[in-house]
């Protein structure tokens, strides 16, 4: 069975040219770069062109680099490095829709006196400026947000959040993970001083990320050790996948623009055409401000796990949310804060699309999903006349928590 596959927030295929990039460096030179002898020393210029291909992606200078093994340990190295650059604020500022390699750092900083808030979102997954600027003091270390969410899309207004934060002193940390490669982006003009990215989001391998340092903040690395990424992350480089993220970033470069185009347009075409043909659905967030490659769209009266195990029967891969937390049976936290009611809470479901992505795949997509839909309604006890008791169950269920 051929796979369709539209989960691309999840993780990307890993393009040919990064494998052929990489491949030299898992057998023919496994040097350690940061050997003294010549074998070593063609590995460590590998690495430094890698550190040159990332920084032109994000628009930073090559010493602002630091490579990581995943977005997960770039956000919590960014972190612990913003409030120890001013131990003696203790109050940080995130979002309640934050990925949990965010939000779990911020529960366990809540138990070691921390104080934590946790910004709302309204009905379009849209941050509300006003209550992050009634948020801030002067004992505000750190303001975190996420770039775009990863489950609905929707792109936050960072550089004016990056704004309010440099107004109290705030340093300001943002995870990009979902943006790089398929939005530009400056750090040269930028407010942000410490950004995360993950290689396998824009088909590199898993196991390899990056974090940005803005030049000049005090930075206390997390991994200590060696004097590996100039005493900023200890540990032997990661050199195939290096190298790798590195050949990634200069293909998001060169095909960003054409991709961000064909992306939407594919998108618009898939998320239109289902709206048109199924009733009883809507598009969960911003549809303006958001990732051009994004969808997700909600399925009244139906659960979203059963609209994804019959999309895996004829080869669709999609999601019903973070990758991070399909292991839960809770309803998306992202999609609870923004108020979404109980029958489309948990019928919904992500599209997340790639330059790989075909027309004939979007086709096949709109082919089966308004009978998969049909289908599980018929066989569904929850229906439009059952709407208003489930809205007051989930309402019921959610004031005992």
């Amino acid at each position: 069975m051929t796979v369709i596959y539209l989960d691309n927030n999840a993780t990307t295929k890993v393009d040919p040219e990064v494998v052929r990039a990489m491949l030299p460096f898992l057998t023919e030179f496994y040097g350690n770069p940061s050997s003294m002898h010549t074998f070593g020393g063609q590995v460590g210029k590998a690495v430094k062109t890698a550190r040159s291909q990332v920084a032109q992606l994000l628009g930073a200078e090559d010493s602002e680099i630091v490579f990581t093994s995943c977005g997960t340990e770039g956000n919590n190295t960014a972190i612990r490095a913003a409030i120890a650059a001013q131990p003696d604020r203790k109050h940080i500022i995130t979002t309640a829709v934050e990925h949990p390699a965010v939000l779990n750092v911020y529960k366990q900083l809540e138990k070691q006196g921390y104080t934590v808030t946790y910004l709302s979102v309204d009905g379009k997954g849209q941050l509300d400026l006003m209550e992050l600027e009634a948020s801030l003091t002067g004992n505000t270390a750190l303001v975190s947000t996420m770039y775009a969410n990863n489950e609905t899309g929707v792109v936050f207004p960072v550089e004016r959040v990056g704004q309010l934060a440099k107004e109290y002193g705030a340093a300001f940390h943002v995870d990009a993970v979902q943006v790089a490669g398929k939005l530009p982006l400056d750090m040269k003009t930028s407010t942000i001083d410490l950004l995360t990215i993950s290689g396998h989001k824009l088909h590199a391998p898993k196991g390899i990320g990056a974090l940005y340092v803005r030049r000049g903040f005090r930075f206390r690395p997390f991994l200590l050790g060696g004097h590996q990424e100039r005493g900023r992350r200890a540990g032997t480089e990661n050199v195939p996948g290096i190298v790798a993220l590195g050949k990634a970033a200069e293909l998001e470069s060169l095909h960003m623009k054409e991709a961000i185009a064909r992306e939407r347009q594919l998108r618009d075409r898939l998320e239109q055409s289902l709206l048109k043909a199924i009733p009883d659905c809507e598009v969960n967030g911003d549809r303006k401000q958001r990732l051009p490659n994004t969808t997700n769209i909600g399925f009244k009266y139906i659960e979203g796990e059963a609209i994804l195990l019959s999309l895996n029967q004829y080869g669709i891969c999609a999601s019903s949310g973070s990758a991070c937390t399909s292991g839960s049976l809770e309803p998306s936290h992202v999609l609870r804060a923004m108020g979404l009611p109980y029958t489309i809470l948990h019928g919904s479901i992500r599209f997340s699309l790639s330059r790989y992505t075909t027309e004939a795949e979007v086709d096949r997509v709109l082919a089966v999903m308004p009978g998969i839909v049909e289908r599980l309604r018929a066989l569904s006890p929850f229906n439009s006349d059952a709407s208003d008791w489930l809205q007051g169950r989930e309402e019921a269920v959610l004031a005992t928590r």
